[in-house]
């Protein structure tokens, strides 16, 4: 079971989640929140597999509780509840330790897919949210691309598969398997190139391999390597 936490300030909006989370078996809201200082205390009790995060809430925004959260609990991902309206705490948040981006008004399936990616590893953008975060960057962003790619170069190509596959939204299982190699050199080889880039998370990764111009993009006829 994937075990989550629930924090928005609507009511109503609290009900259609936990609705559609409840279709997948697989899925359990364990707590409820109505603002971010009680998302904060329930997740310290119920110590979740998956936050589901507000951005804007009283008391304690989305932003300050996904930060408090990330620093006591940090084997509980985050994802934060979006809307369009929120470009700018978007890219405050990929600061933060947040592992994905779902908007309000999107797809349920979306809610779902991006809960299981997050509890596996991964980083999860709704197809918008993404389209949204790479236009916010607003000018430059034909130098930003350069710079993405040119950050890219001293990579090995495996390195460099791994960095798409993470842009993609696959799991490290998920990257294991289409690279025939093992979970563990997958996390070791995102745990390098996140340190080598400068990188906090997958989500700044995805990000970044979005500005490269390089998701899914991978050496599919390599076969199996070690």
């Amino acid at each position: 079971m994937i075990r989550v936490l629930l924090a928005d300030d609507e009511s109503m909006i609290r009900a259609g989640v936990r609705a559609i989370l409840a279709t997948d078996p697989a899925i359990e809201v364990v707590a409820e929140a109505g603002d971010g200082h009680e998302a904060v205390e329930l997740a310290r009790k119920h110590r979740p597999d998956v936050a589901l995060l507000d951005i804007r809430m009283p008391r304690l925004d989305g932003l300050q509780a996904a930060a408090e959260l990330r620093g006591t609990l940090p084997a509980t991902a985050l994802i934060m509840l979006t809307t369009f309206s929120e470009d700018e705490y978007i890219a405050r948040a990929l600061g933060s330790g947040v592992s994905g981006f779902v908007l309000k008004s999107g797809n349920p399936r979306e809610l779902i897919a991006g809960v299981q990616a997050v509890a596996e590893g991964a980083a999860f953008l709704s197809p918008e949210v993404a389209q949204r975060v790479i236009a916010h960057l607003g000018t430059g962003r034909l130098s930003r691309a350069a710079d993405a790619r040119a950050a890219l170069e001293p990579l090995t190509a495996r390195e460099r598969d791994v960095v798409a596959l993470v842009g993609a939204g696959l799991s490290n299982a998920e990257i294991a398997a289409k690279l025939y190699v093992v979970e563990g050199t997958v996390k070791a080889h995102v745990s390098a190139v996140l340190s080598r880039l400068g990188l906090k998370n997958r989500v700044q990764l995805a990000i970044l391999a979005y500005e490269a111009g390089i998701v899914g993009d991978t050496d599919e006829g390599a076969g199996p390597a070690h």
